[in-house]
């Protein structure tokens, strides 16, 4: 079967609940791509494996994408051994309950992939009895695959490459960029910087410190008014014995 027969197969199985077929890039490694309500994932996921025409008996594997406002992607992967096409389903769940009911009763390899997707997004998957730290030790906090979680090692350790980010082999005056997933200072920390501190594009906290102007150098020198100058400090042959000189 062609991706779309995949997808179209697929969709018939789920009338009348609302899907959209479409088809992933890839040229030839190209998959049927069914996008399902989440109230439909479980049994999206059991007509592939049970149908016939479609007979998805391995599972591949099942991930999320951080879609942020409009909430999380769940994918998973399914594969065909015997007729020897795949397609992809997904769901999306909301930013505030990301929550989708479990597969594992249907495709027992799914266990591990669910503890890795809930403890990198907080995905819950309901009636998994075991979703417990995978990767992470148990005292960490936060899902690291998150967009809004900070990546404070990149911050913590200089940049890793031969030049800074932004900057090229002749060198060049372009302010170097923030490494991905660090942001400005002004917008995380326990000290940030003040608003308006920081030039264009560092956030609505401040961000960067701007470069303080620079002063004429024939007014360094200069007494503000009213205020007389301060004497230069006394040279090597000027100072007497009550300040270390020589007699």
């Amino acid at each position: 079967m062609t991706p779309e027969e995949v997808g179209a197969r697929l969709v018939a199985l789920l009338a009348p609940v609302a899907t959209t077929p479409s088809v992933s890039g890839g040229q030839r490694f190209a998959r049927a791509t069914v996008d399902v309500p989440p109230t439909s994932w479980l049994t999206a996921v059991s007509a592939a494996r049970d149908d016939a025409e479609l007979a998805c008996d391995f599972f591949d594997w099942l991930s999320a994408v951080d879609e942020l406002a409009e909430g999380f992607d769940v994918v998973a992967h399914l594969w065909s051994t015997r007729l020897r096409h795949g397609v992809l389903l997904r769901t999306r769940v909301p930013r505030d309950a990301p929550t989708v009911a479990s597969v594992v009763d249907v495709y027992p390899g799914a266990a591990w992939h669910e503890r890795e997707t809930y403890e990198m997004f907080g995905i819950d998957f309901a009636g998994h009895e075991e979703l417990l730290p995978l990767l992470l030790p148990p005292e960490f906090e936060g899902h690291p695959l998150r967009k809004e979680f900070v990546l404070a090692s990149r911050v913590a350790k200089p940049w890793p490459g031969a030049k800074e980010p932004g900057e090229s082999e002749a060198g060049g005056g372009r302010r170097p960029i923030r490494p991905p997933g660090v942001p400005a200072p002004g917008e995380w920390g326990p000290t940030p910087t003040p608003a308006g501190a920081g030039g264009v594009g560092e956030g609505p906290r401040g961000g960067t410190p701007a470069r303080p102007a620079r002063t004429d150098r024939s007014a360094r020198g200069a007494a503000a008014p009213g205020v007389e100058p301060t004497a230069d400090p006394p040279g090597r042959d000027d100072r007497s014995d009550h300040d270390g000189g020589t007699a």
